[in-house]
């Protein structure tokens, strides 16, 4: 999708992945001090797990290629007060986005690697390789091949993660995980892979 297909779905309020908060993996991570600052939050929609980060004063920016949607997470930051940085930019080419502020000990990235083809997931894992020091983790939630039915984001198997971070990448571990929406399912919520993968 083009950064306009995205702000069509932000502006007729129809994005399921916006749940008014974090996801709940994503917290358990951050409970867990699974985030260390500074922090990256690719593909980060209106900001809620950029905002997670920033409410316990890590150094954090968000990147979408949305314009609505940094928007709002820029409103969001200004309306609770907190410190944060949103750009609008291609996750496939972080290097080139002018405004960021390389490395990065940590990596969110909570729907945005599902949504790639085939041909996009290396430049992915290459584009954050970039930007991303030796040590530092990405922590990856995607849906995965157990999601019934064929709606939404394409799903994912665990031997294509592993396949694809193999180059710049070691695949930590990867967990079985709900992926929460603002819609039902096939009447569940999807299931996910949430998966820690650590910079060469």
């Amino acid at each position: 999708m083009t950064g306009g297909s995205w702000d069509d779905a932000y502006q007729r309020n129809e994005a399921p992945w916006e749940i008014g908060r974090p996801q709940p993996a994503i917290v358990r991570v951050a409970d867990g001090g699974g985030l260390v600052s500074p922090v990256l939050d690719v593909g980060c929609g209106s900001g809620e797990h950029a905002l997670l980060a920033a409410t316990d004063g890590m150094d954090v920016t968000g990147i979408d290629l949305s314009q609505t949607a940094i928007e709002r997470a820029r409103a969001k930051a200004r309306q609770r007060g907190l410190s944060a940085e949103f750009l609008v930019g291609d996750v496939l080419d972080l290097a080139s986005i002018k405004r960021l502020s390389p490395p990065f000990r940590t990596v969110i990235d909570t729907g945005c690697f599902h949504t790639f083809a085939n041909a996009d997931r290396p430049v992915y894992a290459s584009s954050l390789a970039a930007v991303v020091e030796p040590g530092g983790v990405l922590h990856l939630l995607c849906f995965s091949e157990h999601t019934p039915g064929q709606e939404g984001p394409r799903r994912v198997t665990q031997g294509e993660i592993r396949t694809v971070f193999s180059r710049d990448w070691i695949v930590d571990r990867i967990d079985a995980e709900i992926f929460s929406v603002n819609v039902q399912w096939q009447g569940v919520q999807p299931n996910a892979w949430l998966a820690r993968i650590v910079r060469k």
